[in-house]
């Protein structure tokens, strides 16, 4: 675990938080004070794990995790009384915030921390997996395009042009994607 935002009201909750996670190992940790200090802290870099102590100055908390489940792949746990942690649990489970409850137990604190980052690694993993796949589908409609620009233009069939991308791209080493940019650079301007 590299880095972490505390969000606590009282210093009391931020120096206590600070504790468990240096006695687990040790964190960049930064803290805020309130929703509004966090948000703004999450535009400007991405935390590896951020707990909310609830409640805050200006709202609960519970708006404030499910947020940055939605806007980041950030571990979320959201420490909260024992009195009210099973309602607020079925409120932001869906979202994978992970609530532990006050008093902290230190085994249940460990094992949501493990867990919260369980699931930011997991996530990471598949946003990263949707980002080349996106890419690799980008790749195959600008290769498609210049099939279709070559069919037109040079009338050859579909086969005939793939394998002329083909061959352009061993013969110059370069990428289908690359050929096909320039052919349709040539074609469509």
């Amino acid at each position: 675990m590299n880095s972490v935002l505390i969000v606590s009201s009282s210093d009391k909750g931020i120096e206590l938080l600070t504790q468990l996670l240096n006695a687990n190992a040790p964190s960049s940790i930064t803290s805020a004070t309130n929703s509004s200090e966090a948000r703004r802290l999450l535009n400007n870099f991405e935390y590896d794990l951020i707990i909310i102590n609830a409640p805050l100055k200006d709202e609960f908390g519970d708006n404030l995790s499910t947020t940055i489940t939605e806007i980041s792949a950030s571990g979320v746990i959201l420490v909260v009384k024992s009195e009210i942690a099973d309602d607020i649990s079925a409120k932001v489970e869906d979202y994978g915030v992970l609530v532990v409850s006050k008093p902290i137990m230190r085994p249940v604190f460990f094992q949501s921390l493990k867990l919260a980052l369980a699931s930011k690694k997991r996530i990471s993993c598949l946003k990263n997996e949707n980002i080349h796949l996106q890419h690799k589908l980008e790749e195959i409609r600008i290769v498609t395009r210049a099939k279709c620009v070559l069919i037109q233009y040079l009338n050859m069939t579909e086969n005939q042009a793939h394998r002329y991308i083909e061959k352009q791209a061993m013969d110059m080493r370069t990428t289908r994607e690359e050929i096909s940019q320039r052919i349709l650079k040539t074609y469509e301007t």
